[in-house]
């Protein structure tokens, strides 16, 4: 039977050194597990070192390897401070090291700064409005467990960039971080909003800072958006985002991607 996030996190398990995970068939993509599922797991791995850990506030994520089946994760306290920790975080598959992460865990802090400058997209398609993402054979296995819809309509010339609404099919159970971390990968690279693209494509490295700590949202809808501003010799870097259902921004990335073609 096929197991819900929830499920397969609350599954993770104290084994030797670190913790036993698995990696199921659908939440594969291509040969590998989808970046956002590799990443929540390191990300329960990260936070179960310390029980008085203060909320996440950035993450940079490394995609080394193919990851599948049973897993093994670890995490070790960097430093801790008296504000702030650093966790890093790798998995291990039968392949070796499949990815590595350092996560930073912050308390809030005075500030004389309070402004953000991150607005969701306006020409937007209302949530009850927008289309679903067609099935097809090329969607990638992972996308059976999600929600997706377009969030903009169809412009007059193609741009490099992709914006989607987002939801799991079954969120019972997940921490609101994890619940964010599963999602924010969930598009595709931007430069496919300039057409399709048959080559393979990789993710290599993924910074994600989050401006909340509170990254709930209504009814589990999030609204994702990913801009590629390079394309050149193999390799894209783009800017993406992360709104919840009312447009509050949750979380700042950047993501460098492998095109083999």
């Amino acid at each position: 039977m096929t197991q819900s996030a929830g499920q397969l996190f609350a599954a993770i398990r104290e084994e030797g050194d670190g913790f036993a995970a698995q990696v199921p068939p659908e939440w594969a993509q291509g040969r590998t597990a989808y970046g956002g599922y590799s990443t929540a797991l390191a990300y329960e791995a990260a936070r179960r070192v310390s029980d008085d850990l203060p909320p996440l506030r950035s993450a940079q994520i490394a995609f080394v390897g193919p990851l599948a089946g049973d897993v093994t994760l670890r995490a070790n306290v960097l430093r801790q401070g008296r504000n702030a920790t650093w966790i890093a975080a790798e998995i291990e598959g039968e392949k070796g090291i499949g990815l590595t992460a350092t996560f930073v865990f912050m308390r809030a802090l005075e500030s004389a700064y309070a402004f953000s400058s991150r607005p969701a997209p306006r020409d937007l398609v209302s949530l009850d409005q927008a289309s679903h993402l067609p099935s097809h054979d090329e969607r990638p296995t992972f996308t059976s467990n999600l929600e997706l819809k377009f969030a903009r309509p169809r412009l007059d010339e193609a741009e490099p960039s992709l914006t989607w609404y987002a939801r799991l099919e079954d969120r019972d159970g997940l921490d609101p971080t994890t619940e964010l971390l599963l999602l924010a990968d969930a598009l595709p690279p931007g430069v496919l909003g300039l057409g399709p693209v048959r080559a393979p494509m990789s993710s290599m490295m993924w910074q994600v800072n989050l401006l909340t700590d509170d990254p709930a949202t209504r009814d589990g809808w999030f609204l994702l958006d990913s801009r590629a501003d390079h394309a050149r010799d193999g390799n894209s870097n783009q800017d993406m985002s992360v709104w919840d259902r009312d447009g509050r921004p949750l979380a700042a990335q950047m993501q460098s991607f492998a095109l083999f073609g």
